[in-house]
């Protein structure tokens, strides 16, 4: 690697001495049971230091592409590797879908599912929740599975590159289903006051996410994805709980260019042209942006909604765009979904490091009260005492990392910072 490699933001350079690309799993074997230092790499997309390392850094994106359906289990195994966007419409022409899909297609499954990445629905848990069986190389070179019901597979879907480099996963699947998708503008913030009002919000599509600037006033956009069942499309109303349907296509922030995210406008299209926000065909280039997220119980939405609202002050002047979506709880040790219906709060930042850090600090105080979970993969302050404290099976993960990786050879900073040795 070259003192110039980033991640997809650009706001890391990857420290690694080099980055091997083997194309067979016994290349791949040979590599990590030769090395000493290894981190596996996804597609980049996480913003902080979760994927660096000062040794090697491997990519199994050359691996042989794998997408294999079984229909008597409904299940489908998959490159690790592999983008979303790359096998869903396979899964769609074969008559199945996954049950949701994150804003952006372009992310690879196994480092989503890996640091709990998400859509939105309350019904609808993290990608990591659809997975039933990891596939993994692991310290010593072996391939090894682990499969739902064994007593160490809650800890090894959403275990961050700590346990070994990831080859396969085998994903549920559902019937394959349409979606349609309108946008509304101007929400009343009342209707978020109350549980009762701000479920009535979440509740009102298959997947609904919230977009908002901080600045006072209204929620900006409301994007409703519907699934079309039995009753077929429908017509949208020219208003919804006081927000007015959008006279025509929108970006999450204003002012950008809406030719680039997925159909809206209630034209029914397939599950994976819809729950996504933005097209596979568009991709993006290096984001000049940081991401932040914090995982609430979504009982407590409308109170966490309330205290970011009395710091807007001092969010809104570096903030892009926020994202309010909702995650059904799980049972992976370090999801941050775990235990819990969540919602979560997710920040689009201008490329200012020393002038976000401290927005987060106050972020991070104002949700404390509701034991806010960060996402892995991105930008945050949380100690990690408090972090320890959040997850009720985090020493049961320090256990399998130990298990799995005794000499500490997936281990980096980040992991020697947050699971201290």
């Amino acid at each position: 690697m070259t003192p110039a490699e980033k991640n997809w933001a650009g706001n890391i350079t990857f420290g690694a001495r080099r980055l091997r690309t083997p194309r067979s799993e016994a290349e791949l074997q040979e590599i990590v049971a030769a090395g000493t230092t290894i981190r596996a790499l996804g597609t980049r997309h996480s913003f902080n230091t979760v994927a660096d390392t000062t040794g090697e850094l491997v990519s199994v994106a050359e691996l042989p592409r794998v997408v294999e359906i079984d229909r008597e289990a409904s299940a489908v195994t998959v490159s690790a590797g592999m983008r979303f966007g790359e096998f869903a419409g396979v899964l769609h022409e074969n008559g199945y879908a996954l049950h949701n899909l994150g804003s952006l297609p372009h992310i690879s499954v196994a480092g989503a599912c890996a640091t709990g990445t998400h859509g939105s629905g309350v019904g609808n848990s993290s990608l990591a929740g659809a997975v039933r069986a990891v596939e993994m190389v692991t310290a010593d070179g072996r391939t090894v599975e682990l499969r739902r019901g064994d007593a160490d597979f809650p800890g090894a879907v959403v275990a961050l590159g700590a346990l070994g480099v990831v080859t396969r996963l085998t994903l549920d699947l559902v019937p394959a289903f349409d979606v349609q998708q309108w946008v509304y503008e101007d929400l009343p913030v009342s209707r978020l006051g109350d549980t009762d009002g701000f479920d009535e919000v979440m509740s009102a599509a298959y997947s609904v996410s919230l977009f908002t600037d901080w600045r006072g006033g209204p929620v900006g956009q409301v994007w409703l994805k519907r699934r079309v069942d039995s009753e077929g499309v429908r017509q949208a109303p020219a208003e919804w709980l006081g927000a007015r349907l959008a006279d025509g296509p929108r970006h999450p922030i204003q002012g950008m260019p809406a030719r680039n995210c997925t159909r809206q406008e209630g034209v029914p299209g397939a599950w994976h042209q819809r729950l996504p926000h933005f097209r596979l065909e568009f991709t993006p280039s290096n984001g000049d942006e940081l991401q932040s997220e914090y995982f609430v119980a979504r009982r407590d939405a409308p109170a966490a909604f309330e205290a970011l609202n009395r710091i807007r002050e001092r969010i809104a002047p570096l903030l892009q765009i926020c994202e309010i979506r909702t995650v059904a709880r799980d049972e992976l040790w370090l999801s941050p979904a775990n235990g819990r219906d969540s919602v979560a709060f997710h920040f689009t930042w201008v490329q200012d490091t020393a002038a976000v850090t401290p927005v987060l600090g106050a972020i991070e105080e104002a949700l404390a009260p509701f034991g806010a979970r960060p996402h892995w993969g991105k930008v945050f302050t949380t100690s990690p005492g408090t972090l320890r404290a959040l997850y009720g099976r985090y020493a049961d993960f320090e256990k399998l990392m130990a298990g799995f990786d005794p000499e500490g050879k997936f281990r980096n900073d980040f992991m020697e910072r947050h699971f201290p040795q």
